[in-house]
């Protein structure tokens, strides 16, 4: 019988991917231009950076981030568009309530639409916070609207 290594999964271990360098490289970035901004940042200035992040989507993403977009700041007004790790994000208070993710991002196969733990959304011991989106229909819409609605009451 042969003996494993016990230090093959640390040796495998290559620390942190170029989608999370990237992620953390954009935080940084998002730190210091609000530190620049100071109290004069407003709403127009997140709402340029989540824009010009959608714009950067590949299709289908983008045409989804677009309308995830209008229907978060339909249903939810008063969070403020912000960037977040480089994703469209909204905050309430300066602390995120949610994010949308390009399938770019981190490679996966779906956008990702995602709740921090400043959402409302606590229901028994388990809930969702974060949901796979290949498609946005009507009814996509509808549940995400009121779901941010939830998450903001």
């Amino acid at each position: 019988m042969e003996r494993k290594n016990k230090t093959t999964a640390a040796a495998k271990f290559k620390g942190f991917t170029d989608e999370e360098r990237v992620a953390m490289k954009d935080r940084v970035q998002e730190l210091k231009a609000a530190e620049r901004r100071g109290p004069r940042a407003d709403k127009a200035d997140g709402e340029g950076a989540v824009l010009a992040k959608i714009a950067e989507m590949p299709e289908p993403d983008r045409a989804m981030g677009k309308r995830l977009h209008a229907v978060i700041k339909a249903s939810a007004p008063a969070l403020s568009p912000k960037t977040w790790y480089g994703m469209p994000a909204y905050a309430k208070d300066d602390k995120v309530v949610c994010y949308f993710q390009s399938a770019q991002k981190f490679k996966t196969r779906y956008m990702t639409f995602g709740f921090s733990d400043e959402a409302n959304l606590d229901e028994g011991a388990l809930w969702p916070v974060a949901f796979a989106l290949k498609e946005l229909t009507a009814t996509e819409e509808a549940r995400i609207s009121a779901l941010v609605k939830k998450a903001v009451s």
